[in-house]
């Protein structure tokens, strides 16, 4: 497991020095299965992050094949930069109470706007503490939930 953190580490700081940026990234792992890595605020982070998430989303996918293809036993990695994920997660899960709210009272299913993974997570895991029933449906970029009232 060490070892595929201090590559993944190092794999992003080399990623980022390209672009002119040399600070230090911060790399755990979360469960035995995924490798955190945390890159700092800087002057980049819009870059970084790319139009919702989706340049983090590829640089997560570039170091987690690089991972695979060397060999490493871990290759699952979460890349987030200045906690934008976590804001994200936050925001999400706080519209997500309203949808939840809706769907508990009035007692009928809503089919939410396609969201990528994480956010579908997000809502999952919110509904399934409230006894809500979810389901994603949909393929790529379409996929989405719909939110069901528990069933009695």
């Amino acid at each position: 497991m060490e070892e595929s953190i201090v590559y993944a580490k190092k794999y992003i700081e080399d990623l980022l020095s390209f672009f002119g940026l040399n600070t230090d990234v911060y790399a755990t792992n979360s469960d035995e299965e995924v490798i955190e890595v945390h890159i700092p605020s800087t002057h980049l982070n819009g870059f970084l992050i790319g139009q919702r998430g989706e340049t983090l989303r590829a640089i997560q996918f570039m170091v987690g094949n690089a991972l695979k293809n060397n060999g490493y036993e871990v290759s699952r990695v979460s890349v987030d930069v200045a906690e934008y994920k976590k804001a994200r997660a936050d925001r999400v899960a706080k519209q997500a109470e309203d949808w939840l709210k809706t769907v508990k009272d009035s007692g009928k299913p809503m089919e939410l706007h396609p969201m990528n993974a994480a956010d579908r997570r997000v809502i999952h895991k919110l509904a399934g503490e409230l006894g809500l029933i979810t389901e994603s449906v949909g393929e790529g970029p379409g996929r989405h939930i719909i939110l069901k009232p528990p069933e009695e």
